[in-house]
């Protein structure tokens, strides 16, 4: 049962102060839950409500939790969901097969890599992921960190190259699942949408360069940097070949015609999907019955599925780890963001750390079965989605279509022309060249278009790694440097009403001369105090313009308004009782209005309460202002009365004329030197209020 306090409440302050007049109404500040206690039962440990949580699970519950598939399993309908899952996973599927390929060669391994990525991953993804209509399998910014970082540490040609691409996507899904099982998730939500935007658009321009050899008919430098890549172009173009330029731009627009038919009219959207097919077919058809000498073309692949084989080259695993690491965040960003969005449009919830958990069991299993790091698409998920997807079981229809290619089909595979794979990579990465967002970041903020601006830039001239390390350090320095200094504002009334808002964005609202009310808009820690402690000074100092009430020259009470302060550390609480101290060596009172109940009890716990006076704890900032006014006024009533028996004038003369006015007003204090026609009497009429607040 709440109980209100046993010292001095509000409202006797409220009755002290009236001093027989006006009473003042004020509602009486309430003990939260649980003080005075050593621990609140409303704060139990996390771990004992998940260990309550586990205990009132059942078998069916247990069994969703650690098996996603189960929940829509339960509720499959065979004749609406089969039809729409069997359509969208074919349409995905038949748009898997060349796009696999295409980013295994982005990759810088052999094409039978990229189908391996999109087999098993498929089918465990389906099991333990909790998105529905999430795409997983081989994507075009994963492939390209995979082609940047082992690019430095062995040739492309090796052996070495290909098993340290494989050892990645283990590496990948052990941090994955550690981020789910530790619910790590929340930490990329530091990273701002303007980072991610600059990164992506970056990456897609200088993956669309690392694909322009293919067009041009002669070798460039692999390189994640716009520069070498630019030169290298330029210092190759004597031998510019004619044949794959006019083939890959001839497939490039038909990829790009049948992609925006397909986003444009929903009755031709199965013309997105089928886009990467329709080039791969028809350029397979044209090197079979010309054999033209200038294309190039996929050569031999494999036929059958991937053997179970353990990960090798641990020994290079230091060096592979920043790389999984940027390729986890990645994933996260992409792949969570994404089943996040689908799961809202298809009305159902989504656990990020489950789906982190998923995505890290797919690569680990795949890493097993000679796949290279996987994650979610975001195009063939769009794909997915439109074609209707409603379960899991349109992924398994993807993976058994990758396995039938990989069964069946890799003989046809040969003839592929390299120009065809280049121009689907460059197809797909054009949605992800984001300008329309740098624009639009320009005209509503422009710390965010500056964040967007310099990972974009630093992305393209000094590679991918140095790019996000510099977007994620200006946008946690912006985060630090928000929390550090966080807004304040000073409260007036809104005439005709209780409600005090801020004097900027309200100019009407009015203040009381000598009252201060401050609003601090976020937490109060040890990284933000002393920005606090400075902006009180300020207003201290700096009398803001008052414009009701008493002239009483300097600021007697300073009100903070503390409903959004949701939490205060030690380090605030003893910056608090310093402050308190000062103010009380200048003969400020301190008053707290509507603390939350975490607030409140920290302020009760640590003794603060005790130092500024329970009373001094409103619920209302209305309340707080009252209290002061009335100190004021009959402080300011009292001196008056005594500095008019002591010169002899009336009270009121002495209150409305100036000289009466600054003869009660010196130093801030009210004080009046009673000449009595004297100069020498030396008596003093002693500042009452600060007597008061004594």
């Amino acid at each position: 049962m709440e109980r209100s306090y046993a010292s001095r409440s509000s409202g006797e302050l409220a009755n002290a102060a009236s001093g027989g007049g006006r009473p003042v109404r004020v509602i009486p500040l309430r003990h939260p839950p649980g003080f005075g206690s050593v621990s609140s039962s409303s704060s139990s440990p996390w771990w004992r409500a998940a260990v309550g949580r586990a205990r009132g699970m059942g078998p069916v519950e247990w069994a969703e939790a650690a098996l996603p598939c189960v929940a829509w399993m339960q509720k499959y309908r065979w004749k609406e969901d089969l039809r729409a899952d069997l359509a969208a996973g074919i349409t995905v599927g038949v748009m898997l097969v060349p796009q696999a390929m295409s980013y295994a060669k982005l990759a810088g391994l052999h094409p039978i890599y990229g189908l391996y990525t999109g087999f098993v991953p498929l089918f465990v993804y389906a099991i333990f992921g909790s998105s529905r209509q999430l795409a997983v399998g081989p994507v075009a910014l994963v492939s390209l960190l995979v082609s940047n970082v082992l690019g430095g540490i062995v040739n492309s040609s090796s052996e070495l190259y290909t098993e340290l691409a494989i050892l990645l996507a283990f590496m990948v899904g052990i941090l994955e699942c550690l981020m789910g099982l530790l619910r790590l998730g929340w930490l990329i939500r530091f990273i701002s949408h303007s980072v991610i935007s600059g990164f992506t658009t970056a990456s897609a321009i200088v993956i669309g360069l690392s694909q322009i050899k293919y067009f041009l008919g002669y070798n460039v430098t692999r390189s994640s940097k716009i520069i070498p890549l630019i030169e290298s172009i330029i210092a190759g173009a004597d031998q510019f070949s004619w044949p794959p330029f006019v083939m890959g731009s001839a497939f490039l627009a038909v990829l790009l015609i049948m992609k925006n038919l397909g986003k444009s009219n929903k009755r031709l959207h199965f013309l997105r999907a089928s886009g990467p097919l329709t080039a791969v077919v028809l350029g397979t058809i044209f090197v079979k019955i010309f054999h033209p000498p200038a294309i190039s073309v996929v050569g031999e692949i494999p036929q059958g599925l991937p053997k179970f084989s353990i990960p090798r080259g641990f020994e290079h695993v230091l060096s592979l780890t920043p790389t999984a690491v940027l390729i986890t965040g990645v994933a996260i960003l992409e792949s969570v963001g994404i089943a996040k969005a689908l799961a809202a449009k298809n009305g159902y919830e989504l656990d990020s750390n489950k789906e982190l958990f998923g995505l890290g069991i797919a690569n680990i299993c795949g890493s097993f079965f000679s796949a290279y790091p996987a994650t979610g698409s975001f195009s063939r998920s769009a794909v997915n989605h439109e074609s209707g997807a409603k379960t899991g079981l349109s992924g398994i229809i993807m993976g058994i279509i990758i396995g039938s290619a990989l069964l069946f089909m890799t003989p046809l595979f040969s003839d592929i022309p390299q120009c065809a794979l280049a121009a689907i990579v460059i197809s797909a990465v054009t949605g992800l060249v984001d300008y329309e967002e740098a624009i639009f970041l320009w005209g509503i903020d422009k710390k965010d278009f500056f964040l967007w601006a310099i990972t974009f830039i630093t992305t393209l001239v000094f590679g991918i790694e140095i790019g996000v390390l510099v977007g994620v350090g200006f946008s946690l320095a912006f985060v630090i440097h928000e929390s550090a200094n966080p807004h304040i504002a000073v409260l007036g009334r809104l005439p005709g009403t209780t409600v005090y808002r801020n004097t900027l964005q309200y100019p009407e609202a009015y203040t009381y001369n000598g009252i201060v009310v401050v609003r601090i808009d976020a937490p109060i820690y040890f990284a933000n105090i002393s920005y606090i402690k400075d902006r009180l000074r300020e207003y201290e100092l700096n009398l803001p313009n008052s414009n009701r009430g008493l002239d009483v020259g300097r600021v007697y009470f300073v009100i903070l308004e503390m409903s959004p302060v949701t939490y205060i550390d030690s380090s605030a609480v003893q910056a608090l009782k310093d402050l308190h101290q000062e103010y009380r060596a200048r003969h400020i009172q301190i008053a707290i209005a509507n603390p939350n109940q975490q607030v409140h009890l920290l302020l009760s716990r640590s003794g603060i309460l005790d130092l500024i006076g329970a009373a001094w704890c409103f619920v209302r900032v209305h309340d707080a202002v009252q209290v002061c006014l009335q100190h004021v006024q009959n402080a300011s009533s009292s001196a008056l009365k005594l500095a008019s028996q002591a010169s002899g004038d009336s009270a009121d003369s002495i209150s409305t004329s100036k000289e009466g006015q600054q003869r009660i007003k010196q130093d801030g204090f009210f004080k009046w030197k009673a000449k009595n026609g004297n100069a020498d009497s030396g008596a003093e009429v002693q500042p009452l209020l600060r007597q008061n607040l004594v």
